[in-house]
């Protein structure tokens, strides 16, 4: 067809074309897919997808890091449980940060709500992943070995092993020198799971790994379970005992106390304790560490029940005192000067020893004294103490020393309605000023009074006298039982077992084909196992010595006859 042609033919060509493409079009607009609909999966698949998410391995982990996380407040910050002297400085010294930070539970941070939910979590996940891996790993222990690879070749540790037709037949020289059965024999001697598949062997070994690594997990959730129910059934107390006080372990005995949610106090054992001396050691002749605490001593003597004989015991940091379901620790200790104020009448209105707690290492310490039934107006008293009383650059009284070398108290005295009639609890170690007038120390015009041991002051106001008859030692008891601690113990060790016996114990295949002119091994590790190459290495060099087919000969040896002589060779 020529060009002229081509023109004329290209109109009706065109519109012939025009039109079947626009029949096209039409055609694929009403046969063209719709937008995805995906079905909803409902409030039952929601849960199913919830429950994998949270049963997986890495859920478990991300929710173990956060209880890790979560924990460190608690190292950070006192908590009531196990210090709360700890807490009430904390109160004292930022009592706005410790406002907001009690809101957010940072000083119990172990029975807290998100403390909690973290661990309910946590157990949930570890139950939910250890439970089908078990039930797996159950099948799998008495499941045969894989079949035989088709091609060994791809195995990441192989060799092929070509032998001579004369040299194979000294090898299978008999039935029990063949290929296969010593392969056999020796892996089996290795404590692999060996079967014979016609002409070639599957062997496995390494169920322990997997098996370790379940008993960790378990384990850990017995650790997990084992803190719950020691938190929901023990209980903590706190006592804190002047030299020549007694302690008897009952709910009145606590200076505070915190029970298990399913305590009871009928667990409570009947003994009584007294603190006899306390004696402290810190170091005075390295300048570079000097007045450094060395050791604490609380001299106690115990009894339990009515009828026991009195056990004299020491309780020092780390080593606490042992008692029927209790045991009994040092946290703390302090000084506690002994005190008696008079009214203007003579009248003792009190007299007693005062705890005074720490404020630094040199035992500054700071005490409260409420006399609610001073006559003739009821006042209160913020009071330091100094073991080592001398001034700083600045004039103001410290300790030097956290020996008693020259102690010292000094007072502010504040009057007014101390509001302790009002029926609402107080702290014992602080005094609220508002509403007090104070008419010694601070920016009175009286200046506050100081007293060294045995001196006598008077009070401003008529309030009376005071005298610093001498001081004692105080010690801070943590009393605390929890049942399940022998259990988390054990708990610990079966997870430490479990995760060293995964790390050990290689989880590993091998095979051994017979071919026409020799054989060949291969083998497979689960994970990284250096010894892969060798497996196989010496398995082959075995299976081709000639001294590996022969069975060892018995070994006789004959006794000498006396009186004969020796053969000639």
């Amino acid at each position: 067809m020529d060009s002229s042609q081509q023109s004329e033919s290209s109109p009706e060509s065109n519109a012939e074309s025009t039109q079947t493409t626009g029949t096209e079009l039409s055609r694929d607009a009403q046969q063209a897919p719709s937008a995805p609909n995906s079905p909803s999966i409902g409030i039952l698949g929601w849960l199913r997808w919830t429950w994998r998410q949270l049963t997986s391995m890495r859920t478990a982990l991300i929710l173990l890091l956060l209880l890790a996380a979560a924990a460190i407040p608690g190292s950070v910050y006192p908590q009531r449980s196990a210090d709360p002297n700890g807490v009430t400085q904390f109160f004292q010294q930022q009592p706005d940060l410790a406002g907001w930070l009690d809101k957010a539970q940072l000083f119990d941070v172990y029975s807290s709500t998100w403390f909690s939910s973290i661990y309910l979590l946590l157990f949930i996940s570890l139950i939910g992943c250890v439970v089908p891996r078990t039930l797996v790993h159950a099948k799998a222990l008495v499941a045969k070995p894989v079949p035989t690879p088709t091609n060994l070749s791809r195995m990441p540790a192989h060799k092929e092993t070509v032998l001579g037709d004369k040299k194979l037949a000294k090898l299978e020289s008999s039935k029990k020198a063949d290929l296969l059965h010593r392969g056999f024999e020796r892996l089996k001697r290795q404590g692999y799971r060996v079967e014979r598949q016609g002409d070639s062997i599957s062997a496995e070994r390494g169920y322990l790994r997997e098996t370790g690594n379940l008993v960790f997990h378990v384990a850990l959730i017995g650790v997990l379970f084992a803190v719950g129910f020691g938190g929901a059934y023990s209980y903590s107390g706190q006592r804190v005992l002047v030299v020549g006080d007694t302690f008897v372990n009952n709910l009145a005995g606590y200076d505070s106390f915190s029970p298990g949610p399913f305590f009871n106090q009928s667990e409570l054992a009947p003994f009584r304790m007294t603190l006899t001396d306390f004696q402290s050691d810190f170091d005075i002749r390295n300048k570079t560490n000097l007045n450094t605490p060395l050791d604490f001593r609380a001299y106690v003597t115990s009894q339990v029940g009515m009828d026991g004989t009195p056990k004299k015991s020491v309780i020092r940091v780390n080593y606490p005192l042992e008692m029927p379901n209790a045991s009994v620790y040092l946290t703390g200790n302090g000084f506690a000067p002994v005190l008696t104020f008079k009214d203007a009448s003579g009248k003792v209105s009190f007299s007693g020893p005062v705890i005074y707690l720490p404020q630094d290492d040199k035992y500054t310490s700071l005490g409260v004294i409420k006399l609610p039934d001073a006559k003739p107006k009821q006042f209160g008293v913020i009071s330091f103490f100094y073991p080592a009383a001398g001034k700083l650059p600045s004039g103001a009284l410290t300790s030097v020393s956290p020996i008693a070398v020259n102690p010292m108290v000094t007072m502010s005295v504040y009057i007014g309605n101390l509001g302790l009639d009002s029926g609402v609890p107080q702290n014992v170690f602080t005094l609220n000023v508002h509403g007090l007038k104070q008419v010694a120390g601070g920016k009175a015009k009286t200046k506050g009074v100081e007293l060294r041991v045995g001196e006598t002051k008077t009070l401003p106001g008529g309030l009376g006298t005071v005298k610093f008859e001498t001081f004692k030692r105080f010690a801070s008891l943590d009393i605390s039982y929890n049942p399940a601690q022998g259990w988390v113990l054990f708990f610990a060790l079966l997870s430490l077992a479990g995760l060293i016996t995964s790390f050990l114990v290689p989880r590993r295949r091998v095979w051994i084909r017979r071919t026409a002119n020799g054989f060949e091994v291969a083998a497979l590790a689960r994970g990284d196992d250096p010894l892969l190459e060798k497996v196989v290495e010496d398995l082959s060099a075995f299976l081709g010595s000639k001294k590996s087919a022969k069975a060892p000969k018995a070994q006789t040896t004959k006794a000498k006859t006396p009186g004969k002589k020796k053969d000639k060779e």
